[in-house]
Formats: C-alpha cells, sequence, structure tokens
C-alpha cells in the first residue's frame, strides 16, 4: 500500500465497499472522519483502508456493527489481552451454530413439505395446506426464524 491519500471513490474501490457504505460507517463513529481538501473533498490515508477492510472483512464473516466496534477499539490497544477478542467471536460462533440448527430445521419442513406434493391442484397442495395451518408443520414452533433473524 502506498502512504498517499485516496478519495471516497478510490477508497471505495480498493476497500470493495460501497460510497454510501463509508460514508454511514464515518457517521457511526467506525472510520473517523476524513480530512477534507479546500474543495470540500474526503481524503483517506492507508490506515482508513486497512480500518475499513477490517470492517468489511468483520461484516462478512457476519459480525454486528457492535461488535465491529468492540473488536476496532482492542485493535487499537494492541496492548490490550485478547481474550476479550475472542469472547466476541466465541460469543458469535455460538449465535452462528444456532441459526444453522434453524436453518437446518427450516431445511427438513420445507423438503417434507414440497416431497408431500401430489402435483394436482391447489386444492389439494400440502405446502399450501401446511402454510394455513401450523400444526401440520413437523418441524416444531420456527415462527420466530423470520428473514430478520437471519440477517442479525
Amino acid at each position: 500500500m502506498s502512504s498517499a491519500f485516496r478519495t471516497i471513490g478510490k477508497l471505495s474501490v480498493a476497500a470493495g465497499v460501497k460510497i454510501p457504505t463509508i460514508r454511514y460507517y464515518e457517521q457511526i463513529g467506525l472510520l473517523p472522519k476524513a480530512p477534507r481538501t479546500a474543495s470540500d473533498r474526503r481524503l483517506y490515508d492507508d490506515p482508513a483502508l486497512r480500518r475499513l477492510s477490517f470492517i468489511r472483512h468483520a461484516r462478512q464473516l457476519g459480525f454486528d456493527l457492535n461488535a465491529i466496534r468492540s473488536l476496532l477499539d482492542l485493535s487499537d490497544h494492541p496492548d490490550r489481552p485478547c481474550g476479550e477478542a475472542n469472547i466476541i467471536a466465541e460469543r458469535h460462533l455460538a449465535e452462528v451454530v444456532e441459526k444453522i440448527a434453524r436453518l437446518q430445521a427450516l431445511r427438513t419442513e420445507l423438503t417434507r413439505m414440497t416431497g408431500e406434493c401430489a402435483g394436482g391442484r391447489v386444492s389439494a397442495c400440502k405446502v399450501i395446506e401446511v402454510l394455513h395451518d401450523h400444526d401440520l408443520c413437523a418441524a416444531g414452533d420456527h415462527r420466530a426464524s423470520t428473514v430478520a433473524d437471519f440477517r442479525a
């Protein structure tokens, strides 16, 4: 990496993060406010690129913004013990394992529902029938398993 400053567009390309996301990370304090040129353009240095790359990688691994904020704080203080970072990662791993279990249960139920389809009319469609009556669902209670749960 060079020590040159780069505009937000070049930072976006270098880090693989969209410009509005970079602005958002600045707004919420994950990225420090960038210095501005006389024409009010943001300029980012190599530490900003490294920090943004850290954030992007953490997001790709599914860490939420609060966890990333904590991990960044730890990263900013390299003499602190790493146990806290490990606790954050272990907590996230437990959440991932739980999500996988819920997804596997959903997969099982969807496989059962589609496997019982006779291919006839909608009036006799097992998929529609099960969706109308949750008690016919073999997978138990997955009502809390919404798309929002899997984005968290």
